[in-house]
């Protein structure tokens, strides 16, 4: 049975240069047995499969489900995939990729009409408390189930019963023969590189990239996994070395980059122009030009100073970190864009606008060949639509008209986005705009998780704006003592922090929604259905909860955003989001009386602590964050300065006194003013980044002086004594004033 199956499977997969996904659903032996049985029926060399999963008596390559990162770059003709114990979403969006044309994919399940209904380890992961694995669903397995009997090329074989359920066959069309690959009949590159090149659209990125062999340019490859862009960078990065360049390579890590690495090394080698041996990997390869190509961390390349600049995965580092890399001046970034981390989308967005206003020119390719596997491969097809990894906001015309005034607010249940897909398929488009990394176990999250609501806002059916809410808190006392004692609780992040990080044993009691992520159509940006959307959840859950709050990388633009609706700073942290490349503010917004103690200790607390932090931990952040942050706290910052101290402010402002005798006094007043200014416009935005820059973080005179675009260092010195006048006049006791008159 199955070597029949098999080998009309793998006969056509190979006459169209596709892939076919073999399901062997039943008892986990009896899958095992068979995906060896298939293996040895397409004639497949055991050394070139992989088995992906628990450990098992199989003789393949073995990769732990928590390792398929792993198997990124690589390929095999058979991967053997066992999601009895878990079906890992983000795993099953890894290992897709790694068959090449012609190869067999093989999914080892429990019983297709029981799958759903059995809960597995990755279940457990979503069942934060205070909910546990009984209250978490089934409707990503159902899902998957349901694709998996409706898409060609996918067969199913029921291993209990020694059944086909389907056969997978398609009777595809023979793939076209190849034809050679034209050549542009001018080229700076070598025209090996060329040569290198598999396919045209390949041909046209690397021409694309010539322009980085002058100042002042970008070029944005964009591509859809397999397409060979990581490799036509490499093929770039060695032709600009070959003239003496230094180029470095960056990416999320050092595997994102290794295939490109390997071509550069490969084609340096071809041409005999490698001085030494590169390093293995090769993560440094030198020319006899005096050319380089290597590998740095996206933390150190400002720090590197390259001639040129190129950036792989670019989609899944920061927009502020690749805004900074356009300092390079010569800059290539290349980004997936339907890849199984769903970020490509989310960089055209937001890093676009960006790279828009900068002075570089700006040439974009996309690649939509594959390289590995012909055009509409049917497990590229069903693995996209399974995991969503081309959902897409509702088409711009459909949602255009949308105003507050004409809108439906929503709840979306799980079950009713399981049964439209089309609804599914906006929701979770809008939401991989919302974050940088929004994975295929994101979906599985939204879909299953007990502790995740989705409220929308729909013009005619279609999603105009959407939330993704967690609900967090209420957990019992002893949890909350292990928490305060170090340990993790999944799944609420917000009471962790407050927990854990500033001690309050207490903070996990009250009951809150957290806003996770909220996007709206682009379309209908700038007409308050953001904010229209906060209001309506907050008329929701007003009675349920004691909070309403939110984390997220900060930035000036969010946190006005999260301040006009009335959420409120209580936490700055003082590490960099690994994700967003900023540091989170969480933001509380109490609708009890409850959440409105938790709020008013945190956001004191916050007030407290914020001048020494600024000065250490803090020291690097934006000025108009900490502005930002700061005018967003909803807390009294007492003025409790003694007559000393305000004559010593107060002849800084109109005398000859000097900040850096006591700047503490000078701190303590900048915080007042920007929380709680007696008139919020006696400062403009420069003198409140001088009052943030100098007395706040300490930055040296020059450093000021120079970001601010003062000519001198005594005159940034004078300019922050005018900075205190107005707040002398307003705040200042009569020692202040007294002192003051002295000088007018």
């Amino acid at each position: 049975m199955i070597t029949r199956l098999v080998t009309a499977l793998c006969e056509e997969a190979d006459v169209a240069n596709e892939r076919r996904l073999l399901v062997l659903a039943g008892e986990r032996s009896a899958g095992l047995d068979a995906s060896i049985d298939a293996i040895e029926a397409a004639g497949i060399d055991p050394g070139d499969a992989a088995f992906v999963g628990p450990a098992a008596d199989i003789e393949l390559e073995h990769v732990p489900m928590d390792r398929t990162e792993s198997i990124l770059g690589h390929t095999v003709d058979a991967l053997v995939v066992d999601a009895h114990e878990r079906l890992d979403p983000n795993a099953l969006g890894q290992t897709v990729g790694a068959v090449d044309g012609g190869g067999l994919l093989m999914l080892l399940t429990p019983p297709l009409d029981e799958w759903p209904d059995r809960r597995d380890a990755f279940d457990q992961t979503l069942a934060v408390p205070p909910f546990d694995v009984a209250d978490v669903t089934g409707h990503f397995r159902s899902r998957v189930v349901m694709t998996l009997r409706a898409h060609p090329g996918v067969a199913i074989v029921d291993v209990d019963a020694g059944q086909v359920v389907r056969d997978g066959l398609t009777d595809p069309r023979p793939r076209a023969d190849g034809s050679p690959v034209m050549l542009p009949s001018e080229h700076a590159f070598p025209t090996t590189a060329y040569e290198a090149c598999l396919t045209a659209d390949q041909v046209d990125a690397l021409g694309a990239l010539e322009a980085l062999g002058e100042p002042g340019r970008a070029v944005v490859l964009e591509s859809d996994r397999g397409r060979g862009k990581s490799s036509v960078a490499g093929l770039a990065a060695a032709s600009l070395a070959l003239h003496g360049e230094d180029v470095v390579v960056t990416a999320p890590a050092a595997r994102n980059a290794r295939a490109g690495l390997d071509r550069a090394a490969a084609l340096l080698e071809a041409l005999d122009a490698i001085d030494g041996a590169p390093s293995d990997p090769p993560t440094r390869i030198e020319t006899r030009g005096g050319g380089c190509v290597r590998f740095v961390q996206p933390g150190s390349v400002i720090a590197a100073d390259p001639d040129v600049l190129i950036v792989d995965e670019a989609a899944a580092l920061p927009v502020a970190r690749l805004a900074a890399y356009l300092d390079v001046g010569r800059v290539g970034f290349a980004t997936t864009v339907h890849g199984y981390e769903g970020a490509g989308r989310g960089f055209s967005i937001r890093f676009r606008d960006a790279l828009e206003e900068s002075d570089l020119g700006v040439t974009s390719v996309t690649l939509a060949e594959p390289i590995r596997y012909a055009a509409g491969d049917p497990v590229e097809v069903w693995s996209f639509r399974a995991l969503l990894l081309d959902a897409a906001p509702a088409p711009d015309q459909v949602v255009e008209p949308a105003t507050p005034e004409c809108i439906t607010y929503r709840a979306l249940d799980a079950g009713e986005l399981v049964d439209d897909e089309p609804l599914l398929r906006e929701v979770f488009g809008l939401l991989v705009l919302a974050h940088y990394r929004t994975e295929p176990a994101d979906l599985a999250r939204l879909l299953d998780a007990p502790n995740i609501a989705v409220r929308a806002l729909l013009h005619d059916g279609h999603v105009t704006s959407v939330a993704l809410l967690a609900r967090e808190g209420g957990l019992p006392a002893t949890l909350r003592r292990d928490m305060y004692d170090g340990g993790r609780v999944r799944g609420n992040m917000l009471p962790d922090v407050l927990t854990s990080q500033l001690r309050d044993e207490a903070a996990g009691e009250p009951v809150g929604q957290r806003v996770m992520r909220i996007a709206t159509h682009a379309a209908v940006r700038s007409r308050g259905l953001g904010s229209h959307l906060l209001d309506r959840i907050r008329d929701e859950f007003t009675d349920d909860v004691d909070w309403l709050g939110t984390g997220y990388g900060a930035t000036p633009a969010l946190l006005d955003f999260w301040a006009r609706n009335d959420y409120t700073t209580v936490h700055l942290s003082t590490t960099r989001n690994a994700a967003s490349g900023e540091h989170s503010a969480l933001m509380l917004r109490p609708t009890s009386e409850t959440g409105r103690e938790l709020h008013d200790r945190h956001a004191a607390r916050f007030v407290a602590r914020i001048e020494a932090s600024l000065t250490d931990a803090l020291a690097d952040v934006e000025p108009d964050v900490v502005r930002g942050a700061l005018r967003s706290t909803d807390a009294r910052v007492p003025l409790d300065l003694s007559d000393w101290a305000w004559r010593l402010v107060a002849s800084a402002a109109y005398g000859p006194g000097l900040a850096d005798v006591h700047p503490g006094p000078f701190r303590r007043l900048a915080v007042r003013h920007l929380v709680d200014p007696a008139d919020p416009g006696a400062l403009d935005p420069d003198q409140e980044r001088l009052l943030v820059m100098k007395p706040l973080q300490g930055r040296d005179w020059g450093t000021v002086a120079e970001t601010l675009g003062y000519p001198s260092r005594r005159t940034c010195m004078r300019a922050l004594g005018d900075a205190y006048r107005p707040l002398v006049d307003a705040f200042g006791t009569d020692a202040a004033l007294e002192e003051r008159d002295r000088y007018r």
